[in-house]
């Protein structure tokens, strides 16, 4: 077989590929060139050529968050590694494993003046479960011996407990370009077998005595998608004592489950919103959407907060925490439903009672309303079709979502680890870079317009496609209290985009379309539906002003 001669390398790949590594995004560069040789060669693993190593980072954080896998980033020596920090930073949030592998020049001559001679080693500690340096001379075997166990410690460390990206950072020293004919030696794979994530019985029942008469709410932030987890939210959704709130990143779906919360919560008096005050919280997934549950559960003070998931730091958003409970939220919530009782309340009932009315509320105000942002994602979410994944970008699209019934799709994501705009197109085209399903992403047009370049790559799918809400600038900052009464908020905050969206469409030979108002809308959304032949791009086009002013006019009451 004809590969690189760098022993490391060699080592690597082989490593990636008994760890269960089926995909790579690499970008270009000469001091990874042994990388590139040796993955490229490689039948096992999928190769993702990408220029822009931002774009990259969050395409392969894309690819990912879809099949919960993990997925190998190779880049060159010096500021290309930089590029990785936003994407790795949201994959740590997130708990998706990247293996963030880069090319480096030998130890001796870093900070020499040299080209591409920065501090590589341990400059995405922050982000990274663990560091790893790779040595550039790999002749003896005691130096093979350390690459190989270092290299399967980083892989087993970025699946095993808490997911999370690892980074290994491989010194090379020139020629970098010559090829061996070898038969690569059968590198020495260590498994590692995890405990159980079962709570004792003892326990459990513990917590479902404690739980039994209690008014319970349990509140989901983002999740991937899970059956197992879904069916045992179910089932402690009919007990009467227990309300089930989740965001629609939370990937679960039952019609009992509360899944517009701010829409709900925006419904309630003070009245209500101090009797159905829960005695016990109990939360899992990541961080929440919804700046109105944080603010009611933070002055309601619930007599509890449990926290379920697996995390190496005390996460204590509502300043309630009790109980950080370190398992699964499958594996605790499917003892907990076989443990718990039932118990006689009307919690649950009042809850969904407020969340009805909240649902007829939204719509007659909706009747109401003009052309803006409001009224064109109620159209929107009423029309697509549910057999797709959906991405949303952060600001505008994931906070109006939340106000819809939206938990209908087949999966919704969102960068929401970091809550960033940098890379939420990057990231929608990397989920559809694996998916057989069409991939939509909704975004903004300044989130939009930040990751463009993600449009250029080369591996967009025909079955990619793209909404952009264009209301002239970042139209959250038209509705924050901070920034939505300063002088400076046209020019600083909202910041008119300039996004040729239609040229770039025609570059990128994607079908384009826009429309100005509700009808335009309406038709432009049967043909952008029904294209499937290449990837398509809907611009539409809104008032930011006049979305601003419906939007506070919904919530005058929050």
């Amino acid at each position: 077989m004809e590969t690189t001669d760098k022993d490391s390398c060699r080592i690597l790949v082989d490593l990636l590929c008994k760890h269960k590594v089926k995909h790579a995004v690499i970008s270009p560069g000469s001091r990874n060139a042994p990388l590139i040789i040796s993955i490229s060669r490689c039948d096992q693993i999928t190769s993702h050529l990408v220029i822009d190593e931002r774009c990259a980072a969050f395409i392969a954080l894309g690819i990912a968050s879809y099949l919960q896998e993990p997925v190998a980033l190779i880049c060159t020596s010096g500021s290309a590694l930089l590029n990785y920090a936003p994407a790795i930073a949201e994959a740590y949030y997130r708990k998706l494993p990247l293996i963030v592998i880069s090319a480096d020049r030998p130890a001796e001559w870093i900070d020499q003046d040299d080209s591409q001679t920065i501090r590589q080693y341990e400059a995405l500690a922050n982000y990274v479960k663990r560091s790893y340096n790779i040595p550039s001379e790999c002749q003896s075997d005691t130096t093979k011996w350390y690459i190989n166990r270092t290299i399967n410690d980083a892989l087993l460390l970025a699946v095993h407990a808490r997911k999370s990206p690892v980074h290994i950072n491989i010194q090379l020293s020139e020629p970098l370009n010559r090829i061996v004919n070898i038969n690569p030696a059968e590198e020495r794979y260590i498994e590692m077998i995890s405990p159980s994530c079962e709570i004792p019985e003892s326990k459990i029942s513990q917590l479902a005595t404690t739980i039994k008469d209690k008014r319970i709410l349990i509140l989901s932030g983002f999740h991937e998608p899970s059956q197992q987890l879904n069916h045992a939210l179910t089932q402690l959704a009919e007990h009467e004592n227990i309300v089930v709130m989740i965001e629609n990143i939370s990937n679960l779906q039952n019609n009992k489950f509360i899944s517009s919360i701010d829409r709900t919560l925006n419904e309630l008096t003070d009245i209500e919103k101090k009797e159905l005050r829960p005695d016990i919280v109990i939360t899992l997934g990541g961080a929440l959407v919804s700046r109105h549950i944080k603010q009611y559960l933070r002055q309601i003070k619930p007599l509890e907060h449990w926290h379920i998931g697996i995390n190496d730091v005390t996460v204590d958003c509502f300043t309630s925490l009790t109980k950080r409970i370190e398992t699964t939220p499958e594996a605790f919530f499917k003892q907990l439903s076989t443990a718990l009782p039932p118990s006689k309340s009307c919690y649950s009932h009042n809850w969904q009672t407020i969340s009805n009315k909240a649902e007829t509320s939204l719509a007659t105000f909706l009747n109401q309303a003009p052309w803006c942002d409001f009224s064109a994602m109620n159209i929107l979410f009423n029309s697509l079709p549910s057999s797709w994944n959906l991405h949303l970008s952060n600001g505008t699209s994931i906070r109006y979502s939340q106000l819809f019934n939206t938990t209908r799709f087949n999966r919704i994501d969102c960068n929401r680890g970091v809550s960033g705009i940098d890379g939420c197109t990057s990231t929608a085209i990397g989920s559809s870079i694996v998916s057989n399903e069409t991939t939509l992403l909704i975004s903004g047009d300044m989130c939009a317009q930040y990751d463009f370049g993600a449009l250029l790559t080369a591996q967009l799918s025909p079955k990619f496609k793209m909404i952009v809400l264009n209301n002239g600038g970042g139209g959250i900052f038209r509705f924050i209290k901070s920034t939505s009464s300063l002088p400076e908020l046209e020019t600083y905050f909202a910041a008119k985009t300039n996004l040729p969206l239609k040229q770039i469409a025609d570059h990128i030979n994607a079908k384009y379309y826009d429309c100005h108002d509700e009808q335009s809308l309406k038709i432009a959304l049967n043909n952008f539906i029904t294209d499937d032949d290449r990837p398509s791009i809907l611009e539409i086009f809104t008032p930011g002003d006049v979305s601003a002013k419906i939007l506070k006019n919904y919530f005058k009451n929050n």
